[in-house]
């Protein structure tokens, strides 16, 4: 069935979409449901794109890498069924942009002036309700700063976006590099850290690692502050003999998959630990080739990102180009600030550190 938008809300209705959403958690969508959920994902991207120019020109000349991406088809459905009650059309992360900084300080400064930006779209949560810095995750150690957004538009043609939601992510670095390693823990073993699902010990190493680099390197500290830094040391390396976590990180080869220049890219990772990059110039087409490789591509990792440059893709999506040197290396240094202890982890062939857009 051609679905066009309706003439208030894409894909019909806010009801239609909530029906798709439910559809999809029961474990029954039609085709039809499909369509409307495609379609109401592909309204995101004038969202998108306001925002996304909006944060550059914000960012022009600071050192602050800005990405975006359309949220997983594969993850939506994830997220329906993690989340009983949730509605799809209240979903306020089907799009989203990624600030990646050089420090906490940076992050905070930028963050505090963007909420005085004079435009309508709404903050729609209190400044530390996402604050994952103030208080990191307890049970992942995630650390990072997230801002949800209400579209809001004063054009005839654009009205039917009108409070469409985004999120705004912000994170060092340093949060940036750990968060990469959650991703390809999920990748490349069959647990998924990130959702508190599989073997814990790798839930458990990842939180360890989280308040290694948060002492060491933003002096903070995440979900384990009361535990002495000899004994955080200690634990990490006796689980890391356990599970081999280390080795396993060590032994992935950075994919070398060509980038192209075109802004808009579909990602699609393989569990081969391959990866395909197709490049688009215009984002309707590169929309429309994402929901048929979803199609078409079922147990592959697809996601449309854009950035940039190609540097700054292989820096904001790294998990998808199997890169945990930058975590390695942190790990490495910090074990050893703290305790006197090296891994050993030597650097490899690998690319330079990319300039921020602005930097340049």
């Amino acid at each position: 069935m051609a679905l066009q938008p309706g003439a208030n809300y894409p894909g019909g209705s806010k009801e239609r979409v909530r029906r798709a959403g439910d559809a999809v958690r029961a474990g029954t969508p039609t085709d039809e449901d499909l369509a409307v959920i495609d379609l109401w994902r592909s309204s995101h991207r004038p969202v998108l794109n306001t925002f996304q120019s909006i944060l550059r020109n914000r960012t022009r000349g600071k050192k602050i890498l800005v990405a975006q991406r359309h949220k997983r088809r594969a993850t939506i459905f994830d997220k329906l069924t993690r989340f009983p009650k949730m509605q799809l059309s209240r979903m306020d992360d089907i799009a989203g942009c990624r600030l990646i900084f050089e420090s906490v300080q940076d992050l905070t400064a930028f963050r505090h002036d963007f909420h005085k930006a004079n435009f309508n779209h709404r903050r729609r949560n209190a400044d530390d309700k996402y604050n994952y810095i103030l208080h990191p995750n307890p049970e992942t150690g995630y650390r990072g700063i997230h801002d949800v957004y209400e579209y809001d538009v004063r054009s005839q043609y654009a009205d039917m976006y009108r409070g469409l939601l985004i999120e705004i992510q912000y994170r060092t670095r340093i949060q940036h590099a750990w968060a990469t390693c959650v991703e390809l823990i999920g990748f490349i073993t069959e647990n998924q850290p990130k959702f508190k699902k599989g073997d814990k010990r790798f839930q458990h190493i990842l939180l360890l690692s989280s308040e290694i680099l948060a002492r060491c390197f933003e002096s903070s500290k995440s979900s384990l502050p009361d535990i002495a830094d000899a004994d955080l040391i200690k634990e990490f390396v006796a689980l890391d003999n356990e599970i081999g976590f280390i080795n396993l990180l060590r032994g992935l080869n950075a994919t070398s998959a060509e980038v192209s220049k075109n802004k808009n890219m579909i990602l699609i990772f393989s569990t081969d630990g391959s990866l395909d990059v197709h490049s688009y110039r215009d984002a309707p087409d590169a929309l429309r080739a994402l929901f048929k490789l979803e199609q078409e591509s079922s147990g592959k990792d697809i996601v449309l990102v854009r950035a940039d440059t190609a540097d700054e893709v292989r820096v904001a999506f790294k998990n998808y180009f199997s890169d945990a040197h930058e975590f390695l290396e942190l790990i490495d240094r910090g074990c050893e600030k703290l305790a006197g202890i090296k891994f050993g982890i030597t650097r490899g062939p690998r690319r330079p550190k990319v300039p921020f857009r602005g930097a340049r």
